[in-house]
């Protein structure tokens, strides 16, 4: 039997979550997603990650239907229901069932998914060797479009930078802006070290603003390391004395080559191990309790 999903309001087998090919959703990429981790019996900052799913929401005027407290223990239940204690969780509102037009109005209902399952990281052996990436012609969208802050449905511009890794081999891609900065990879957020400074484009460059950036960024600043939140070039990457990325499913993970370049040392340096030491034992802090 498959994992129980969270659809409208009830759980129902993975067989039978099932809805309208007239969703927009399905149609358009319209509406907006979560992915969370849990940890050891909780869910990891599950209030940002409610939070940021609600802004996402209102700027594309999608008014979800539950509060966020409602929303918070939609996410609780769905592991329950599933005995999951670790796991990743994808919570995604759609505008809902409508018609073949583009109109929103149309759309009554949105559609409420929450799925909990079994969470698949990179191997060990890339936490301790390092990911090798390139940058990608496909450029990041900018703010006036489909603005890179809003975790859309709509992914096909991360998609056909993933696409761009695979023909290259590497498993993932650095996008630039429209400018030519470093702005963010296909699903993570990305730092640099140089001169024991650890720098990460700035919001304002074009990117989603990480859970686990975020947090990466309170724990530099706890262990005195100067962080800075600028605007920077492929050229920074490639003088770095480390690279490494940040998301919810890699959690930390470090970076040993950059088109052909060799990043520092080629091994995970002294910033990235402390970091992502410092992270593990942040994530077994209680937070969100799924089984009292």
């Amino acid at each position: 039997m498959g994992i129980k999903i969270y659809l409208d309001g009830k759980f129902v087998d993975e067989e039978n979550a099932k809805v309208s090919v007239f969703d927009h959703g399905f149609l358009y990429g319209d509406g907006v997603f979560e992915g969370i981790r849990a940890y050891h019996n909780s869910v990891f900052r599950l209030e940002d990650h409610v939070d940021r799913l609600y802004d996402s929401a209102k700027a594309i005027n999608l008014e979800i239907p539950i509060s966020r407290a409602e929303m918070g223990e939609v996410i609780l239940e769905t592991c329950r229901q599933n005995n999951l204690r670790d796991a990743y969780i994808r919570t995604v509102v759609s505008r809902g069932k409508g018609d073949l037009g583009l109109d929103p109005r149309n759309c009554s209902t949105p559609t409420i998914v929450c799925i909990a399952s079994s969470i698949s990281l990179y191997p060990q052996e890339l936490y301790e060797k390092g990911l090798e990436v390139i940058t990608v012609p496909t450029r990041r969208n900018g703010p006036e479009g489909v603005n890179p802050r809003i975790k859309s449905l709509n992914y096909l511009n991360n998609i056909m930078a993933k696409i761009e890794a695979g023909i290259a081999g590497v498993s993932e891609a650095i996008l630039l802006n429209q400018e030519g900065y470093v702005a963010e990879c296909t699903g993570d957020n990305i730092f640099l070290v140089k001169n024991g400074v650890l720098k990460t484009p700035a919001i304002h460059v074009g990117m989603l603003e990480g859970v686990t950036r975020n947090e990466v960024i309170k724990l530099a600043k706890k262990a005195g390391i100067t962080v800075e939140e600028t605007t920077f070039t492929r050229y920074d990457l490639f003088v770095a004395d480390e690279v490494f990325l940040t998301g919810t499913a890699a959690e930390v993970v470090p970076v040993s080559k950059i088109d052909s370049r060799v990043i520092g040392s080629g091994k995970p340096g002294p910033v990235f191990n402390q970091l992502l030491a410092d992270f593990r034992e942040l994530v077994k802090e209680q937070e969100a309790i799924i089984f009292k």
